[in-house]
Order: C-alpha cells, then structure tokens, then sequence
C-alpha cells in the first residue's frame, strides 16, 4: 500500500471544459474535509471529491449526475492502490456537455493522471502498543525500546509503562524478546482503537 509524499496538482481540458485535480495525503475524515476547504475553487463550477483512509472512505459529487464524479474519483484512488489520500477534481464548465460516460471517464482520467504523477512512499503497516515494566526491570528492556517511537513514558507504582508504535510485522519478534528478558514479568499489549 501507498500513499502521497506531498500535495500535487495537474490539470486537463477536454471540450472547453478545465478540469484541474489537486490531491494530497491525509491522516483523518477532518484532515481530508480541511484539505477540501483549502483547496476548493469557488468559481468552479464543481468541485468533485473523494478520500480513502484504511476502511473509511466518502465522496461527492457535487452537483454532477449521481455516480458520474465522486464515485469515479474514488475508484481512481483504489486502482492504484493508494491509502491515506484526499483528491479534490474542480470543473470549470466550457459549455459542452459531456454525458454520463464522459463525465465519468474525464473525473476518473483526471484523478488517476494526477495520482500517477504524484510523488508516493510506501506505508508500512503498525501497531500501537503498551509495555509494563517492574521497576526491577525497566533497565533491563530499556535497551529493547531503542529506535522505538515512543509516544508517552510514565513511572507509576507497578514500574515503567511505555506506550509506542511499531512496525506490525516485527510485534511478534519484539513480544517473544519482552518475554525472554523479563522471565514473563512484564506485560505488553497491543491497543487496539475502538
């Protein structure tokens, strides 16, 4: 799975009509909804959307026939395998209709071109997790942390809890060495958002 380095923007014409397609990575709903705000031509006559962000995804279309924009736009997203993205598609008429199919195949063209072009990176799946410590044996796996991203650390009166992110394929591996250094004493879960 990929995602967007960076915001990118291209545009087309077809039949006098401009469309101009910006997209960029985002992280939530609100990020993708700011995003559309920031971006939103006001004097076009559409501003189609759409984002996908793991299973969440919406888009609009703005004013367009039912399935001929929001939709396409989304598919374009999909198809090339891309997560964590919001692409906004502004139309400014040029005074030929294009049909239903038309429609389809410019949002979803100018969507895809765009995506294509966009410079990406891959996203490495991780998991969030919480480790408690005994005081005895917080020196101990201290050293297993490292290069760890670790989002809070706090003594409490059990000993060292520590919550951090890490790579989902290497949980296993790092629970099994948890276990060994601490004689089964120390407790890790994984957090799982409700």
């Amino acid at each position: 799975m990929f995602t967007l380095t960076e915001p990118f923007t291209c545009e087309l014409e077809v039949k006098r009509s401009r469309f101009i397609a910006k997209a960029a990575p985002v992280d939530s709903p609100e990020g993708a909804l700011r995003y559309l705000e920031a971006v939103r031509e006001p004097d076009a006559t559409h501003n189609v959307w759409a984002y996908k962000i793991g299973q969440q995804y919406r888009f609009s279309d703005d004013g367009e026939p039912s399935g001929t924009a929001g939709r396409p736009v989304l598919s374009a997203i999909e198809g090339q395998g891309l997560d964590g993205v919001m692409v906004v598609v502004a139309r400014y008429f040029g005074g030929v209709k294009l049909g239903a199919g038309g429609l389809v195949r410019v949002y979803s063209g100018a969507a895809a071109e765009c995506l294509r072009l966009a410079p990406r990176r891959e996203v490495v799946p991780e998991v969030r997790a919480r480790l408690l410590v005994p005081f005895e044996l917080s020196n101990t796996l201290f050293h297993l942390l490292g290069g760890i991203k670790r989002e809070s650390e706090v003594y409490t009166e059990h000993g060292l809890e520590v919550i951090f992110q890490l790579e989902e394929s290497k949980f296993a591996a790092f629970s099994q060495q948890v276990r060994d250094s601490s004689r089964g004493k120390a407790r890790l879960k994984q957090i799982t958002e409700d």
